[in-house]
């Protein structure tokens, strides 16, 4: 089965590390992100997710990060955990990016 405890990184160099997954699929952990279009400068940020435990072992995933530490936008992931042909444990995800916005009318920009 997928085992989420760890470190994993994606094609654009950022970095999650899942703390534990508890038994009932629970997890924490924190996202190092390599990119960001804040000025600020970019920090660990903690996420806090659920992974349905299929016997099979490709189990699907989600989680929300906070940048809050230097962004005022938070970021929700769902994915998928495969286990390669090499043997490798691989997570697809997409992800959905909301950002703060000043006033109602602008609503329109604040979600990629």
């Amino acid at each position: 089965p997928c085992n989420l405890t760890g470190w994993w990184e994606n094609d654009l160099g950022s970095k999650m590390q899942v703390f534990k997954v508890g038994n009932d699929g629970t997890f924490s952990g924190e996202y190092h992100t390599a990119v960001s279009s804040t000025k600020k400068p970019i920090q660990p940020s903690p996420l806090t997710g659920s992974q349905h435990l299929d016997e099979d072992g490709q189990c699907t995933f989600g989680f929300t990060v906070n940048w809050k530490k230097f962004s005022d936008s938070t970021a929700v992931f769902v994915g998928q955990c495969f286990n390669g042909d090499d043997g490798k444990e691989v997570l697809h995800t997409s992800w959905l990016l909301r950002e703060k916005v000043n006033a109602e009318p602008d609503d329109w920009k604040a979600t990629r």
